[in-house]
């Protein structure tokens, strides 16, 4: 039986979650076979929702499928898409349906997604939608009326620790803490000095609050260079730039996967915070291989 994942953070030294990303069309078969792989190896699969405002299959869609074939599912929900209506509806399913864990987001503009036109909610930002999960969780929707069957989603959200300027971002945190959250998971970090800066600043407001470092892989010098230009709060280090470009023809993946691997070992064994968060997107049938040579395996 699957162990919740409310019980993970409060049991385990080092938590590690992956994310299984919806594909774009109908066939799931692809995304079945990452669950399958990953269900017993991680401790929890995100999904996300229409990321980077990219229309794809719904986050809840894959939530029930990891819940059908025995892994821990953890929804993710941003305020983008959908009004406070649709939200709480939403999530009154994924309740009833065994998804017992949410991240609240913001969401990124559809301006950098593939439906520019699209006409934006944004009805209620990350901090409210934290507000709004926990007025799920005492038996009332945003109304004040009770609900017939309650809910208790464990909440958790992002950071970016890496953003800059970084007072805005923190002063955003500082807000979701006193919301209160169980996790954070970061976005992609490469510098551990501001990841234990960031850390040290949650811990300093709520030391109970699970940080989970957001691992993107780098396959190659040119990837890592295009990240640093294009997305916002990545900052992805010279030293790593050099030593990707350096790696010999037709080993980039390899290579991108040794520094993760390598990364989530300084991670652990300098206790700079609490677990990892894997994004491997559209390469998630490798990440078993980061975990072993991490030695999570």
């Amino acid at each position: 039986m699957t162990t919740p994942f409310r019980e993970i953070l409060k049991r385990k030294d080092f938590v590690v979650t992956a994310e299984a990303a919806p594909v774009k069309g109908s066939s799931v078969s692809k995304t079945v076979e990452h669950i399958t792989l990953l269900k017993d190896k991680v401790d929890g699969l995100n999904v996300t929702d229409n990321q980077s405002s990219v229309m794809r299959y719904p986050s809840l869609g894959i939530c029930l499928l990891i819940k059908e074939h025995g892994g821990e599912p953890v929804l993710q929900v941003t305020c983008r898409d959908r009004n406070r209506l649709a939200i709480q509806a939403d999530l009154l399913f994924a309740y009833s349906r065994g998804i017992n864990n949410v991240v609240c987001l913001t969401g990124d503009s559809v301006d950098v997604g593939d439906h520019k036109e699209a006409k934006q909610v944004f009805d209620l930002d990350s901090v409210q939608l934290i507000h709004l999960v926990h007025t799920l969780n005492s038996g009332k929707d945003m109304a004040g009326n009770e609900l017939d069957g309650g809910v208790d989603f464990c909440i958790g959200t992002t950071a970016t620790p890496s953003a800059d300027p970084l007072e805005p971002q923190l002063i955003k945190v500082e807000k979701k803490l006193k919301a209160g959250v169980s996790f954070i998971q970061t976005q992609a970090v490469y510098e551990f000095d501001e990841l234990k800066r960031f850390t040290e600043f949650v811990r300093n407001i709520d030391e109970k609050v699970k940080i989970l470092a957001g691992i993107v892989p780098v396959i190659s010098a040119k990837m890592a260079a295009y990240m640093n230009d294009n997305v916002p709060g990545i900052f992805i280090p010279q030293h790593l730039i050099d030593e990707l470009a350096q790696a010999p023809k037709g080993t980039g993946i390899a290579k991108g996967i040794e520094i993760a691997a390598r990364m989530i070992r300084q991670v652990k064994e300098e206790e700079v915070c609490d677990g990892v968060h894997i994004m491997f997107i559209g390469r998630e049938e490798r990440v078993p291989e980061i975990l072993e040579a991490a030695g999570l395996l």
